[in-house]
């Protein structure tokens, strides 16, 4: 018996003969995860849900009156400076140098979007008027979740969309921003938004990949800052969003791991068929 349908044999097409199990392989591709290094690597997910938290948190003071739009303009100005100069100062303006931007065009760059946020605030303000508030509440709710779900965690896979991710955000910000007083209010909200969900996460990555120990204690204290926020707002939050934390860093990786030890992927001979020989010369 041979293993080919080109040739007449006296079996079926489907027979196999006793050895066909003993090229059986079990998990040959299965990685195998150490706790710590999931754990390390959940901080991203805790780092985007911390800035939903922020950024929702922000609002909800500015809309109480609580706080001013100066002095969270005058904070998140002085935050964005303080976290330019890091970016520069990781890597020592190695990336900077190999893409060739200088910091004349960033600062044209801020300079453009601050005016052209600042002259379209009347109308961010007004945009949404005809809708009513739950609705908009709604929409936010719905935007920020999908900001989430295809936010890039560093993940290869279909689902993520950094730019489908960003633009959730931002629509997200200008529907609750179009709810505040005025339109310093939503230029504010605006301006802020895109600083948490655009500009942060960039210097995040760059920690991360630079200096894992302080990118671990950045991680930590901007989640006991959303927390402290949060609860200023309501404790039962705070409990919830708590427990929320503890299980995608902790209780998370440690179901993934134990998870691993149950997989049973099978690979033989059935598998489909894998050309690896170069077939370039056949399209010429």
């Amino acid at each position: 018996w041979q293993k080919v349908l080109y040739e007449r044999q006296p079996f079926p097409d489907n027979y196999v003969d006793q050895r066909f199990l003993e090229e059986l392989r079990k998990n040959i591709h299965a990685r195998q995860y150490q706790y710590w290094a999931v754990v390390f690597e959940s901080g991203a997910v805790v780092q985007q849900l911390c800035s939903v938290c922020v950024f929702v948190v922000t609002w909800w003071y500015m809309d109480a009156g609580v706080l001013s739009p100066q002095g969270l303009f005058g904070v998140a100005l002085v935050s964005s400076l303080l976290g330019y100069v890091l970016f520069d100062a990781i890597d020592g303006g190695a990336g900077r140098r190999e893409s060739g931007r200088t910091r004349w065009a960033d600062l044209k760059s801020t300079l453009v979007f601050t005016a052209f946020t600042y002259g379209f605030s009347p109308v961010l303000k007004t945009l949404t008027e005809s809708i009513s508030t739950d609705t908009i509440y709604a929409m936010s709710a719905f935007m920020l979740l999908g900001h989430l779900i295809f936010f890039d965690y560093g993940a290869n896979a279909a689902i993520v969309s950094s730019t489908l991710s960003l633009n959730m955000a931002i629509f997200a910000s200008v529907c609750l921003a179009s709810r505040l007083p005025r339109s310093l209010h939503a230029f504010v909200m605006v301006t802020f938004a895109m600083q948490i969900f655009a500009l942060w996460p960039m210097l995040q990555k760059k920690l991360k990949a630079r200096t894992p120990r302080c990118y671990v204690g950045v991680t930590a204290l901007f989640a006991l800052v959303a927390l402290m926020g949060l609860a200023s707002v309501s404790s039962v939050g705070a409990v919830l969003f708590t427990l929320l934390l503890l299980s995608i860093s902790c209780l998370c990786p440690y179901c993934l791991i134990r998870l691993q030890q149950l997989k049973d992927n099978i690979h033989g001979p059935w598998d489909e068929a894998e050309i690896k020989e170069d077939l370039s010369r056949f399209l010429m």
